[in-house]
């Protein structure tokens, strides 16, 4: 359904209750009965996913599946798959110049690039009460993916060259699939870049913000949004550079204090976080999950522009009783 999501945010940020927006997909697998692999390689799957958690809890927006290795499979990484675990690139495909210079930009569509587009344009049409975001990889994370992480780090300060014709063609390639999800339908894009949350202020905004900003400068308009997300642990140090990306909104992973964050940014600017996944979401018991959610909204109650969040995705084999409880802690806090 379209709808204006500047004003979407804007009645959030306003808002006395704001409701929850954890990163919520792949455990959805435990109520439907299938596996992962089944559930990523089924647009059909995928929509129903959507919408069974759309109906299940009352989330602020509907999140797509945070699979970061789909894009960098369109370019022609290779990826591992395994029954009920979240794909994973393996080794690299590009290690010199010449590879660099041959590097192409695949069409949108490819691999299973054209599986998630349909999927999103499925859930679109299923899911009414809310926004739909598509998933989609930030520009340094897929160079990394296509680069080997050890090495873009270390080419960044020893070859920048190489690591910036990389960086313009997955930005290329991340504004057309953008084009594309905004084609089939989405209310805009979760971006994640989790890569260069390990990177100095200087190099994050030589190597990501400035792609990002590029990539939303394209893409972004009022019924279009883009969620940014960074789970890394320097985030606190970089956060003047990812603000000048100009999302709509942030999102931050549980390995920074979410109430320095906040104390950071812009009272205007919405940001989301951070509840451990695998440590609550995960691993927790309902009391855990209650009592580290509670804690959290208490800490950044201060903060209007706060919604509570996961602080990245959710893991396949949460307890949905943990979930639920979540949940339940939210609607407390307001109560």
């Amino acid at each position: 359904m379209k709808r204006n999501m500047k004003t979407w945010f804007l009645e959030a940020l306003n808002a006395e209750e704001k409701k929850a927006i954890p990163i919520l997909s792949f455990p959805i697998v435990n109520k439907m009965g299938i596996t992962v692999s089944e559930l990523l390689n089924s647009s059909e799957s995928q929509a129903r996913g959507m919408k069974e958690i759309a109906d299940s809890v009352d989330s602020w927006i509907s999140v797509s599946f945070m699979d970061l290795s789909v894009e960098a499979e369109a370019f022609g990484a290779k990826v591992r798959f395994e029954e009920n675990e979240v794909p994973t690139v393996i080794g690299k495909l590009l290690e010199s110049h010449e590879d660099a210079d041959a590097l192409k930009i695949p069409e949108v569509g490819s691999a299973r690039t054209g599986m998630y587009v349909d999927g999103i344009r499925l859930a679109v049409d299923i899911i009414e009460d809310r926004p739909v975001l598509a998933g989609c990889i930030g520009p340094f994370s897929l160079a990394g993916r296509l680069m080997d992480i050890t090495d873009i780090l270390i080419k960044c300060r020893k070859d920048p060259e190489m690591v910036h014709k990389v960086l313009d063609k997955a930005a290329r390639f991340l504004i057309n699939y953008a084009k594309a999800y905004k084609g089939a339908g989405a209310n805009g894009i979760f971006m994640a870049e989790p890569l260069a949350g390990i990177l100095s202020p200087k190099l994050i905004q030589e190597f990501s913000t400035d792609y990002v900003r590029k990539i939303i400068q394209e893409t972004h308009d009022e019924y279009f949004a883009v969620v940014y997300h960074n789970c890394g642990n320097s985030v606190l140090h970089l956060i003047d550079s990812i603000l000048t990306c100009g999302a709509d909104a942030y999102h931050f992973g549980n390995a920074v204090d979410m109430e320095k964050i906040m104390g950071r940014l812009p009272k205007d600017v919405i940001a989301m976080g951070n509840i451990d996944p695998a440590i609550q979401f995960c691993m927790g018991t309902p009391d855990s999950i209650r009592e580290e959610t509670l804690k959290l909204m208490n800490a950044c109650t201060p903060y209007k522009n706060f919604i509570i969040s996961s602080g990245c995705d959710i893991p396949p084999k949460s307890p949905w009783e943990n979930i639920e409880a979540f949940f339940a802690a939210v609607e407390e806090f307001y109560a």
